[in-house]
């Protein structure tokens, strides 16, 4: 039943999305960054927010102090499934885009919306096109865009999380930003657990102090990305018991 309800408002907001394609067109022209404001609230209240509702879940966000609102920080979460990104967006700061794999980009309408919010696509396989995704991600960044990023790569269906990869981290050196370490429960509970179906869960997201990769040792920032595995290990464990 849940899974219908979604079906059928992803249909409804296909429809109401047309005009708004329009409307963040013309305020593109003007404001790129107040366009990809727009498409993020938009996102979030007529998208995130109602799928979150429909499907059943309660969420639950730890942590919100950690939050930069003023600053832009790299978000680095990890990743267990399509609920994450609900999650994710629905607690962000604005403005905020998402790094995701290669193959959204030939989502029409998804990969639309993404693109208004300054999304970055990676293809890991290409090295070449890898490096331009990573720069852009560090000219948004140091345009006041913060950005999310799972460093496992792809979604992880083990207790243990997988190795991140240490070039995510890049972003936060090159751009003298933060980075703040995201730990998500149970988001996997919603839907990949009883494919194809959706059923309501407790998701648990918390949002861990910020980690400055300015303020580390040389050997520190060799090992940045096992640090912050672990951080999320830590926390990931405590709060599993609530969920």
């Amino acid at each position: 039943m849940r899974l219908i309800l979604v079906a059928i408002y992803l249909i409804f907001y296909t429809i109401i999305s047309i005009p708004l394609y329009l409307v963040l067109f013309v305020v593109g022209k003007a404001d790129l960054k107040k366009k990809a404001v727009m498409a993020q609230k938009i996102v979030n209240n007529l998208g995130f927010r109602p799928i979150l509702f429909l499907s059943g879940v309660r969420l639950t966000v730890k942590g919100r102090e950690n939050i930069l609102k003023d600053q832009a920080a790299l978000y680095v979460f990890n990743h267990r499934g399509f609920f994450d990104i609900l999650a994710g967006y629905t607690t962000a700061p604005y403005p905020t885009a998402f790094v995701s794999k290669k193959e959204i980009a030939g989502v029409p309408m998804v990969s639309r919306w993404m693109k208004f919010m300054n999304c970055l696509f990676l293809d890991r396989e290409d090295i070449r096109q890898g490096l331009q995704t990573i720069l852009r991600g560090i000219e948004l960044l140091k345009e006041g865009t913060s950005i999310y990023i799972a460093p496992e790569g792809k979604r992880n269906s083990g207790e243990e999380l997988l190795e991140f990869h240490e070039a995510s981290f890049k972003l936060a050196e090159k751009s003298k930003c933060p980075i703040v370490p995201v730990a998500l429960n149970n988001t996997d509970a919603v839907f990949e657990r009883h494919l194809p179906w959706i059923h309501k869960a407790h998701v648990i997201i918390e949002y861990c102090e910020p980690v400055y990769m300015e303020q580390m040792e040389r050997s520190q920032k060799k090992a940045i990305g096992r640090i912050v595995r672990d951080i999320l290990t830590e926390k990931i464990k405590a709060n599993q018991a609530e969920v």
